[in-house]
């Protein structure tokens, strides 16, 4: 794994209880970074933030958007302002289009797209970030593909993607860098839940062979997100970069 060094700097995850959240996490860790765990699962969030060793954490659900500012006041009031903000957290659900009702829609963008909004809008405020304040949020190749059943899914990770171009130009005077990392299939427990439901899958089978370097491990996306965080890359704003092993490509 790549190492980088953050010296105190103090970053915000969510999505931080498992997966490529948990990755990242243990990365900034081992990266000497002041680190925030956020996450909805209090038990799952407590558990992986005594595995990291980190004391610092907060169970927010954050379908709830409206009360997202509380949160953040609260975060930034007993921690102190920002240097990096990773939004890791968000739902990947299968459903046809006839049973893509409004509620379900609703719920898919309030966790994947709304609450990155409502997050990057407070921590951008005076007084709640450090100057070079970098933004990552976790997105997918998916917002660039179209797969059977995941209209909602889909459909929110491109509006992350389309969003953070948008938030890149505007808050660049504030000295803020705003980017996303768009992995393909990745070995979490979604993959798990992929390869139990759906491993003789005509879609899922051409979709493995497409990523022609193999699935990526969590700790590959947490290098990539390291790197967006540093100050190596603080040329770089604006830009969805894939881990894909090669996926779009083929």
């Amino acid at each position: 794994m790549i190492k980088y060094f953050f010296s105190k700097k103090r970053i915000l995850i969510t999505g931080a209880s498992s997966g490529i959240g948990a990755a990242i996490s243990k990365l900034l860790v081992n990266a000497d970074a002041e680190v925030i765990m956020v996450a909805h699962n209090e038990e799952k969030l407590s558990t992986m933030a005594g595995t990291l060793g980190i004391s610092k954490y907060y169970s927010i659900d954050l379908s709830e958007v409206s009360t997202i500012a509380g949160h953040i006041d609260k975060i930034v009031k007993e921690n102190g302002p920002l240097d990096g903000f990773v939004h890791s957290a968000g739902i990947g659900t299968v459903r046809p289009i006839k049973m893509c009702t409004y509620d379900y829609m609703r719920k898919i963008m309030d966790i994947n797209f709304f609450s990155f909004v409502e997050i990057v809008r407070c921590l951008t405020k005076k007084k709640n970030f450090n100057n070079g304040l970098s933004i990552v949020g976790i997105s997918s190749v998916a917002s660039l593909e179209g797969n059977q059943s995941k209209t909602g899914y889909c459909a929110s990770k491109a509006a992350m993607d389309g969003a953070i171009r948008c938030l890149a130009k505007e808050l660049s005077s504030k000295g803020i860098r705003v980017n996303s990392v768009m992995p393909g299939i990745t070995k979490t427990s979604i993959y798990d839940q992929l390869i139990d439901t759906s491993s003789d899958s005509d879609d899922l089978k051409s979709i493995l062979q497409r990523q022609y370097l193999g699935i990526c491990e969590p700790d590959n996306i947490a290098s990539v997100v390291g790197f967006l965080l540093s100050e190596e890359a603080k040329y770089i704003t604006g830009s969805s970069i894939a881990v894909d092993s090669g996926r779009l490509s083929s």
